[in-house]
């Protein structure tokens, strides 16, 4: 973690932490029994906290880990930063008034690098205009201290949930790429002008080529790209953006 100190929280912090969880509004030990099942225990997965009141920091990770959850913690979003974090299922939770930058503005910044991390803010100082603004940024919620411990953890497995569900969207993003880079120039076209409606007399027409030539590529471009009905192709060609207009593009291009 650079030069700051890996402050992930085990059990032995839960005696020492306990009583000043009750004076945030945080009780670990009752929200384990709520909470103990939410996600597979087997399932790497960490919640990134970022407060600049140590107390608070202390007795929400508790809070967090009571329940399993693996939490690193950081006095400031400039800490957070600088740290090499794992890249894990995970999410932030921000409190919104810091020094220097605060959870609002780390939240921007994190926009501006594309880097979807799904964000709870949380603050003893909130106000509708502030809340509109943290939903408008994407935030997961936007949470008053003090809060119910259950409002928390129902945050924190939503944004856990959300991660998990976009880390699957790219990995099968990336799996279809690497299916398109096989196909053969051809292939591509056919896949294309199929996708875009057009009956393989149309594209044999098109293409200047025979229309059982046509259906031998579309047999290979199914198989290639790993759909099983031609629906799923045209999901597929849409994710991808593999169209007419993208293949005149790449002729114009070249």
């Amino acid at each position: 973690m650079n030069a700051f100190h890996d402050k992930t929280i085990d059990d032995s912090s839960f005696a020492s932490v306990a009583d000043a969880a009750s004076d945030f509004g945080v009780r670990p030990r009752r929200a384990a029994m709520h909470s103990s099942q939410m996600h597979p225990a087997a399932e790497q997965q960490m919640v990134f906290l970022v407060d600049d009141d140590l107390d608070f920091r202390t007795a929400l990770a508790a809070l967090l880990n009571s329940v399993g959850l693996k939490v690193k913690i950081f006095g400031s979003a400039a800490e957070l930063l600088a740290s090499k974090l794992p890249d894990v299922i995970s999410c932030l939770v921000l409190d919104v008034r810091m020094p220097r930058l605060s959870g609002l503005g780390l939240q921007t910044e994190l926009a501006k690098a594309n880097n979807s991390i799904p964000i709870i803010l949380m603050t003893a100082y909130g106000d509708v205009p502030m809340s509109v603004r943290a939903m408008k940024g994407g935030a997961v919620d936007f949470l008053i201290k003090p809060f119910r411990d259950q409002d928390m953890l129902d945050a924190v497995m939503t944004a856990l949930g959300r991660d998990r569900k976009r880390r699957a969207a790219e990995r099968q993003l990336a799996d279809v790429r690497s299916r398109l880079e096989t196909l053969t120039p051809r292939e591509l076209e056919v896949m294309a002008l199929v996708t875009a409606g057009l009956m393989n007399k149309q594209i044999a027409g098109e293409l200047g080529i025979q229309e059982i030539t046509i259906k031998g590529h579309r047999g290979r471009v199914m198989r290639k790209m790993g759909a099983r009905s031609f629906a799923e192709l045209v999901k597929t060609a849409e994710a991808l953006g593999v169209n007419r207009q993208s293949l005149r593009r790449d002729f114009s291009e070249a």
